[in-house]
């Protein structure tokens, strides 16, 4: 074992070493340490439910790196829970409205494709994981507690029902103590989750008596006749699977420490935790499975790589950020350049290198041709509708370039022009030029006119600098970029011209600002 793996400074390792550090021996004797993430499935999977997944596996990653205890991931769909409300992405919606409050297991598919709404959103995320290659093993909470594989931890919440309740109790309102139970029984006659409360306890029998509106009726608590309260419910689950590892938003901490309390009761020991922060979206508000705001990981897909999805998620987890298409770009390139340090680094650094944890130590060797926000300028300067136009551009750059070696831009240009024709299109603004701009311009025409072919980026990117030095005072020459950015491209931001122009083409770049004068 490499000394690196035991000192490196990045989370995953951090995290690793933390778990081997306090559960050691116990991980030993029990012979596998067990890493857990959660699901609600009262919405389609998310992006957020991925990179709950994504990080436990660099946490994986990284803990195979310093121990030899075999690993094993559970991903646990909450789908017992009853549905409170109606998502507001989903079709058939009357379908759902008169299911409300019924296990997600029990409520009618609204995609009509499975047996119930809960089957089908589990579906999905199994679907998507698997297209990522997860290595891991689903859990359903409705086939564990009615298959009685939690009943002894069930009954084990029964006989420590008065020590749960002083856990519990405290942190609630006068009028929900009144209420509150911690097992939450199916109701026979609706099939309902019923919140009400316990009046009798009969422990030889592992029965209750809950009060329904002053009627009362007895139900034993194993065998899916009752589920928990979700806290007591995470709590229980730790208890009966013995989870190591599980992370949560940094919205459940409170959640958790109260879980954490109860599994001490239950006479487990409480997991290693890691709260992440959440992820906002464009409007900084929290992304939600009902809501459908943010973005989708099909779209995600559909406009860049896995690879820069995963990076994203690997990035200061414990950072609030937002989550949405235009922050897209950024993490392609950001990915493409972590990528092409990744070689030349000593094995400390690449530790530390993004690109480690994304493909768990082993990047591919493919060299940074083109950044994506370049190619997105092509697209935007060629209308280009199909991937053969930039690779032409591609090809202006250098000819040696060949689109067998290098799958990574291969995808990237077909996500290029998909981007820019969704996102980035319709909301161009171009404006035209004032006369000092006009001016420049033509100026810069003039320039590549005289500028012999082959010319490196660097070189072109000075010579637009110059021009724009004869317009424009030292402390204002991002004007003159950004001119060119709003007059030729239609937004306020744009590419490096040198790299620009070197693969648009001299020739092509004179007839672009040409025609932006005229515009």
């Amino acid at each position: 074992m490499s000394s690196e793996y035991l000192n490196s400074n990045a989370w995953p390792f951090v995290e690793a070493r933390a778990i081997l550090k306090r559960k050691g021996k116990a991980l030993e004797k029990k012979g596998h340490v067990l890493f857990q993430t959660g699901y609600g499935p009262s919405g389609l999977p998310h992006i957020g439910t991925f990179g709950e997944v994504c990080r436990t596996t660099m946490v994986i990653q990284a803990f195979k790196k310093i121990s030899d205890i075999p690993v094993k991931l559970f991903t646990f769909s909450d789908d017992m829970d009853g549905l409170r409300k109606v998502p507001e992405n989903i079709p058939n919606s009357d379908l759902l409205e008169k299911n409300l409050n019924k296990p997600l297991t029990a409520v009618p598919d609204p995609f009509e494709k499975f047996p119930s709404f809960g089957e089908h959103n589990n579906a999905m995320l199994k679907t998507f994981l698997d297209k990522f290659n997860f290595n891991y093993e689903f859990k359903s909470s409705t086939q564990m507690y009615k298959s009685g594989e939690f009943n002894n931890e069930l009954i084990n919440v029964l006989k420590n029902y008065e020590k749960i309740m002083n856990i519990i109790l405290p942190t609630l309102g006068s009028d929900r103590k009144k209420t509150y139970s911690p097992f939450l029984p199916i109701c026979p006659d609706t099939g309902k989750v019923l919140e009400i409360p316990i009046v009798e306890i009969d422990e030889k029998q592992n029965e209750v008596v809950f009060d329904n509106n002053g009627k009362k009726f007895k139900t034993k608590v194993t065998d899916g006749a009752c589920k928990l309260q979700w806290k007591v419910d995470w709590a229980m689950r730790w208890s009966a699977l013995k989870v190591d590892f599980e992370m949560y938003g940094k919205d459940l901490i409170p959640s958790a420490e109260l879980s954490g309390q109860i599994c001490k009761t239950l006479g487990s020991p409480i997991p290693n935790g890691f709260a992440y922060e959440l992820f906002l979206d464009e409007k900084g508000e929290k992304i939600s499975k009902s809501k459908g705001n943010g973005i989708t990981i099909e779209e995600w897909l559909k406009y860049a790589t896995q690879e820069s999805l995963a990076l994203y998620m690997y990035q200061n987890p414990q950072r609030a950020k937002k989550l949405y298409p235009q922050v897209i770009p950024k993490a392609v390139d950001e990915y493409l350049t972590f990528l092409e340090k990744f070689d030349g680094q000593e094995i400390k650094e690449q530790l530390g290198n993004p690109v480690w944890h994304v493909h768990n130590g082993s990047p591919p060797k493919e060299k940074n041709v083109i950044s994506f926000g370049v190619l997105l300028n092509l697209v935007s300067a060629s209308n280009a509708e199909n991937e053969e136009v930039l690779w032409k551009f591609i090809n202006n750059y250098s000819s040696n370039i060949v689109k067998e070696d290098h799958p990574i831009l291969q995808k990237l240009t077909k996500n290029a022009i998909q981007y820019f024709n969704d996102i980035v299109k319709p909301s161009k603004k171009y404006r035209p030029a004032n006369e000092n701009e006009k001016k420049a311009i033509m100026d810069l025409i003039e320039v590549l006119k005289k500028m012999p072919d082959g010319k490196d980026p660097s070189e072109i990117q000075t010579e637009v600098f110059t021009v724009g030095k004869n317009y424009y005072p030292k402390e204002k020459l991002r004007d003159w970029f950004k001119a060119i950015y709003e007059i030729v491209f239609g937004d306020e931001q744009g590419p490096r011209m040198g790299s620009f122009i070197s693969f648009f083409g001299r020739e092509e770049t004179i007839k672009l600002l040409e025609d932006s004068l005229k515009r």
